[in-house]
């Protein structure tokens, strides 16, 4: 005697390999993710986020005074509010 499940492909009938391909799709997104670091929400262009060491808050503030977009002065009082 054969059994319920072989008469229908291992009990998923038609679907199985469809599953299949959900499974290993999954499987293949979830790995792509952690490689390029899809846990870090850091949002545009990787400048965003909460940062409470403020160490990525001060190399920003240091790009922005090296290509001119704020004055020294300003740039003094904001280094100074992030330590």
């Amino acid at each position: 005697m054969m059994g319920y499940y072989n008469n229908f492909m291992g009990g998923f009938g038609l679907f199985g390999p469809i599953f299949m391909i959900l499974f290993w799709g999954l499987i293949i997104w979830v790995i792509v993710r952690l490689i390029k670091g899809g846990g870090n929400h850091s949002g545009c262009c990787g400048h965003g986020g909460d940062d409470p060491g403020g160490g990525k808050a001060l190399d920003i503030l240091k790009e922005r005074y090296a290509k001119g977009e704020i004055k020294k002065e300003e740039y003094e009082q904001k280094k100074k509010d992030l330590a």
